[in-house]
């Protein structure tokens, strides 16, 4: 492709940029007057390909990307529901750092004194940004990588072109940090290898991009606004130069004045018109982004679980990888929470997927070929998920998804459509009652699966028009009288935490490192069991339950590091119970605290 004369003195001044950190820039020259001059490059048009032709070599063609009434800054709903029927795909996440089998980016040391994010970790910069001087994967096979995804029963790749760090494995212009730069040891176009396997193969393919940078000499940094065209640059060339590209993944989160996000996205849809964007750079973007844990019931707003399979995002030898039950246990509890998951692998130096990695990827798409229509293009719901499982729905049917049996079987809220038939779709026979109060699933202790027995419900009209049912935890916690001793500001009172809701918290005031929930029953009650869920923020590092008798109060379990635990005890009886955060890293905040009868 021929460079006109914007392009390459922006490319020149860009690569300039990078490598040497040097400027001579007047400082009338804005962010906007960048990224005017990104925009004149005239072969960053908005492309599509033509049904059934090869996105990978199809002549694009411009569109017309004004459509009235879409600013673009959301993808249209057509876009989000299919990503949301796929319901499973793979991250991969890849790079030079493999070669020291730490994490990638984290594992970075320090590349300057007033660098304010990473730079904590154990290798030293300077053998950090050199490590891709001497990476050469030659075992490297795109195809076989997406022969993998297909054997998972995955439908989308997000893959990893651009960590914190700053690696390009794509064939960038804009930095000779990249892995067909001059110094690197394998100057091949990982990016291109794998986009062309994915169109071959029908997989989508989503990109990773960390707007964060932290080998950019001017990210972050007083002249941050100069590094704001090289963020846009980068984008178009991966929109521009490797076929269809489904979505974006973008990192770290921000304000959308650091990457002048509005621009970003508009740029992005005009070349893309078909893009979904997650929820990462500074706006809400198109779905949520849990991370390394199971996002609750939520179907008002789409979101995607991502979650290694090991222990880190990166290879790491002899790492601990999820058994097949926890594998089954993540993407079914997903499903019936209306999410999707996005599972990592991270394939070794040599470049080739760790074969118990890949052995179980198989298992899962083994099992997705059994049991697939319960999954795919289903919707969460009816009844909230619970402890046992949840449920899927799609048309006139309902998927009961029982990962945990209750030993009296499944006692569910009533619905308000009648069941026609059922079936036992992992195999079987099963028994069910309907009535006004309630709906009754039994299944014989012998065809009850250990990684997943599936119940299909007929009804007599579509199951999407039901409204969410929330099923009852028994927590003797719910609804009851609470205070707290302080309250981070309004959204995050002391309810929150005693709602059965893992999308509100109770959080503690500003700067306070301990702080305690007071729960009054009113009444004198017995409980045996307690639920304690900070999950994702992980602050607790010594808490204490406490009863009170009516003088003092008496410690009947304690703990450290909490997360998400559940802890069993001899019976206490008491009207009010209190948890006690002695020690946190942060100000403590609690998704839930419950307690149960046994």
């Amino acid at each position: 492709m021929r460079m006109e004369q914007a392009e390459q003195s922006l490319v020149a001044w860009l690569i300039e940029t990078s490598n040497k950190g040097e400027h001579d820039m007047k400082p009338a020259l804005t962010v906007m007057t960048l990224s005017a001059l990104v925009a004149s490059i005239p072969w960053l048009t908005p492309i599509t390909w033509a049904e059934g032709a090869d996105p990978g070599v199809a002549k694009p063609t411009v569109l017309d990307s004004t459509d009235s009434g879409w600013d673009m800054l959301q993808a249209k709903p057509e876009t989000v529901n299919a990503w949301k029927d796929m319901r499973f795909g793979i991250f991969i996440c890849w790079g030079p750092v493999t070669l020291t089998g730490l994490e990638i980016g984290w594992s970075r040391g320090k590349a300057r004194p007033d660098q304010r994010e990473g730079g904590g970790g154990p290798t030293p910069v300077e053998v950090y940004d050199s490590l891709y001087k001497k990476w050469t994967p030659e075992r490297f096979d795109a195809r076989e990588w997406v022969n993998v995804v297909q054997d998972s029963g995955a439908k989308y790749i997000i893959f990893l072109v651009k960590h914190h760090d700053g690696f390009c494995l794509f064939d960038t212009k804009l930095t000779d940090y990249r892995i067909t730069g001059p110094e690197s040891a394998w100057k091949v176009d990982v990016f291109k290898a794998i986009a062309d396997a994915c169109h071959e193969a029908g997989i989508k393919l989503i990109v990773y991009y960390s707007q964060p940078d932290w080998h950019h000499p001017d990210y972050r940094t007083v002249n941050h606004a100069r590094y704001i065209p090289y963020l846009h640059g980068q984008i178009r060339e991966i929109l521009t130069n490797y076929g269809r590209i489904d979505g974006l993944w973008f990192d770290l989160g921000g304000k959308p004045e650091e990457w002048d996000s509005p621009n970003l996205f508009k740029m992005s849809r005009q070349l893309q018109p078909h893009l979904i964007i997650n929820n990462r750079c500074g706006l809400p973007g198109d779905f949520d982004t849990p991370e390394q844990k199971l996002g609750h019931f939520q179907i008002e707003r789409p979101w995607e679980t991502c979650m290694t399979l090991g222990t880190q995002w990166s290879w790491k030898p002899d790492d601990k990888i999820k058994s097949l039950k926890e594998c089954i246990d993540a993407l079914v509890t997903c499903a019936v929470r209306d999410g999707n998951l996005a599972l990592n692998t991270n394939p070794m130096p040599d470049g080739q997927i760790e074969l118990r990695q890949v052995e179980r990827f198989r298992e899962i798409g083994q099992w997705l070929k059994k049991y697939g229509d319960s999954i795919y293009g289903t919707r969460g719901g009816p009844w909230k998920s619970a402890k046992w499982g949840g449920a899927t729905r799609r048309n006139d049917t309902v998927y009961l998804h029982v990962l945990t049996w209750p030993d009296e079987g499944l006692q569910l809220p009533p619905l308000p459509k009648k069941i026609l038939a059922s079936s036992v779709v992992t195999g079987g026979t099963v028994t069910v009652q309907q009535t006004d109060a309630a709906v009754k699933v039994d299944v014989p202790p012998a065809y009850r699966q250990e990684l997943d027995t599936i119940i299909a419900l007929t009804l007599d009209g579509p199951a999407e028009e039901i409204k969410p049912i929330t099923l009852p935890s028994g927590a003797l916690t719910f609804g009851k009288k609470v205070t707290a001793s302080s309250i981070w500001g309004p959204g995050y009172e002391p309810e929150m935490a005693l709602d059965e809701d893992d999308g509100t918290r109770w959080g503690a005031a500003p700067g306070s490192r301990n702080g305690w929930l007071e729960v009054d029953f009113e009444a004198e009650t017995t409980f045996a069991r307690a639920l304690l869920n900070e999950e994702g923020w992980n602050r607790i590092e010594e808490f204490e339950l406490q009863s009170w008798d009516g003088v003092t109060w008496h410690t009947f379990a304690q703990g450290a590091r909490a997360g998400r635990l559940e802890l069993t005890f001899n019976p206490v009886t008491a009207q009010k119970v209190r948890l006690n955060i002695l020690k946190a890293s942060d100000v403590p905040t609690i998704w839930e605290f419950q307690l149960f009868r046994d």
